[in-house]
């Protein structure tokens, strides 16, 4: 592909990169990311990666824009409340990059639809953007299966956390937490706040993460967890091991399906 003066202009400042260069850019105009949670999370990690030329950006949520959301899923507008996130991100993805083709799933993710979606594109990356533990166990299982890389994060209150999972190539997100807690062990954002800014921070490396992995430079957080104190203001990476046991990614798998954790689907959706 050739580039218009205008991309030329848009991308300037990446094409002048060694690490990226003409090259580069036309692997991210040609790459495809599906983020699922359209939230804290998921709001920069979309204009992130809308910004920088990803060509296919997916977005799944069956969420509607709420006035209590705006105070950090940044990618949705005051005049957007009541609006459908899937719709208000992907009119604020095309009026801020044209050359993006943004593909919209307005429904929860399921065991019965979740490879479907990862699948109907053929997604290169997956960012998880959601904020349960059901919907982060499920993303992880159907990556797995499907053997997509892809970038799991939470935040709550001043915290933060992410891993990149890379297929046969270091621990996934089960190897770490081999099961969901009980319901409502660990608080919700609702419930417990979170600093708006959190997602900013840690959305913006899952989406560095994303353009790594297409890019094929840099380290990647696979094999290890890096979590982020906001208050002490300390990053801190810690080394993972895989399960050898681990019930999906392990050489002898006893999850070969997948499974839809008790939870509420109202609460299958980004921070």
């Amino acid at each position: 592909m050739s580039f218009t003066n205008e991309q030329l202009e848009r991308y300037s400042r990446h094409i002048i990169l060694k690490e990226v260069g003409a090259k580069g850019q036309k692997k991210l105009l040609e790459s495809k990311v599906l983020i699922i949670g359209t939230g804290g999370l998921g709001a920069p990690a979309a204009m992130f990666l809308a910004a920088a030329g990803v060509g296919t950006i997916g977005l799944v949520d069956f969420d509607v824009v709420e006035l209590s959301n705006l105070q950090r899923q940044i990618i949705h507008l005051t005049k957007d409340t009541g609006k459908h996130k899937v719709l208000s991100g992907k009119e604020t993805i095309n009026e801020m990059n044209p050359d993006v083709n943004v593909v919209t799933y307005k429904e929860w993710v399921s065991s019965s639809n979740i490879i479907d979606i990862i699948k109907d594109q053929d997604y290169d990356f997956v960012i998880d953007g959601t904020d349960n533990f059901p919907a982060k166990f499920l993303i992880n299982d159907a990556c797995v299966l499907s053997k997509k890389p892809f970038s799991h994060a939470g935040i709550i209150r001043f915290q933060g956390q992410t891993m990149t999972y890379l297929p046969d190539k270091g621990p996934c997100y089960r190897c770490i937490f081999q099961s969901p807690p009980p319901p409502d062990a660990v608080p919700t954002c609702k419930k417990a706040g979170v600093l708006g800014v959190m997602g900013g921070i840690i959305g913006t490396i899952q989406a560095t993460e994303a353009i790594k992995y297409v890019l094929g430079v840099g380290d990647l957080l696979n094999g290890y967890f890096l979590t982020y104190d906001a208050l002490k203001m300390e990053f801190r990476k810690v080394k993972l091991s895989s399960n050898k046991n681990c019930g999906v990614c392990s050489e002898n798998p006893t999850l070969t399906g997948l499974i839809d954790y008790e939870q509420p689907q109202c609460e299958l959706k980004g921070n």
